[in-house]
């Protein structure tokens, strides 16, 4: 896949956001934006933009985070998931889109929401997939989320550095815990090699240190949304894999459970989905997310 292109939008002094479409936009269609999980990049939605069904049906729209992919940032070394969510709003007005869905994995899912608080007038829908409302709190816990505080705590201080590191690159070790959480640790070698190999290229040099550091602050330091979520007015669709070994379906129930304005919230379990849910079930996942687009494009 990897057809990365890029565009200037303003948010943070300045932004080469980088995306991927299925094709040029057709403001027939509804357009549905893709949002990548944790150190990751639009690749991750190879399966969707193979998917002829989906493709014909929406504007297939993936854009790659701060921090992540090919987007980078003129000046700002420092950027919150907010600022993410206000750049993909950004680059959805650059590109003549007026309205859109949003779908987000892991923390693509709580962008997404973001982007429904931010631009209510804008967002159809949001399909968050595998993710969480809250931050990383003592509830997350009590209902079987995984605990990376300490995990993400010696990252960030690996990472933290006052000289430049021009040597830096990802390491396997890295590579391997974000397949294993987010794919499964069973996954096929291929996926696993292609992975490493992507954050080895993404993550290097002391430009890609200072980037993966952000990525994982943001991910450890980030504010729970529970408080808003009955701010979102648009309709809501979650779909959560049985095998998540990140957030679990407890988590997930009491999340959609918070949508109270919106016209339909809606939780979807998918057996023996992983973490990154579209990669491990994307024919699941794809059948529920055409149902979803036919149902409120209009």
């Amino acid at each position: 896949m990897s057809n990365i292109q890029t565009i200037q939008v303003p948010h943070l002094g300045g932004i080469t956001a980088a995306y991927q479409t299925a094709a040029p936009i057709d403001n027939s269609k509804p357009t549905l934006v893709l949002i990548n999980s944790f150190t990751t990049t639009s690749d991750l939605y190879r399966d969707q933009f193979s998917n002829k069904d989906l493709a014909s049906t929406a504007n297939l729209l993936a854009i790659e985070l701060l921090g992540h992919g090919q987007t980078r940032t003129a000046h700002a070394e420092n950027w919150t998931y907010w600022d993410s969510a206000v750049m993909n709003l950004q680059v959805l007005e650059k590109l003549g889109v007026e309205k859109a869905f949003a779908l987000g994995t892991s923390q693509g899912g709580w962008i997404a929401v973001r982007m429904a608080l931010l631009a209510p007038e804008k967002i159809l829908g949001v399909i968050p997939l595998g993710t969480s409302m809250d931050y990383e709190s003592g509830i997350s816990r009590e209902l079987g989320c995984w605990n990376p505080l300490d995990l993400l705590g010696a990252t960030i201080s690996a990472l933290s550095s006052s000289e430049a590191t021009p040597e830096f690159v990802a390491s396997d070790d890295f590579g391997d815990l974000v397949v294993n959480s987010g794919f499964g640790p069973d996954c096929p070698s291929e996926v696993r090699e292609f992975w490493k190999s992507e954050l080895k290229k993404n993550y290097q040099g002391d430009d890609g240190r200072k980037r993966m550091r952000m990525a994982s602050i943001n991910l450890r330091d980030r504010d729970g949304l529970y408080s808003r979520l009955s701010d979102v007015k648009c309709p809501v669709l979650w779909l959560q894999g049985t095998a998540d070994s990140v957030y679990s379906v407890a988590n997930a129930e009491k999340g959609i459970a918070l949508f109270t304005n919106s016209p339909s919230a809606q939780l979807s379990l998918i057996e023996g989905g992983h973490h990154f849910l579209n990669a491990s079930r994307p024919k699941e996942v794809d059948e529920h997310v055409l149902k979803f687009l036919k149902t409120y494009a209009n």
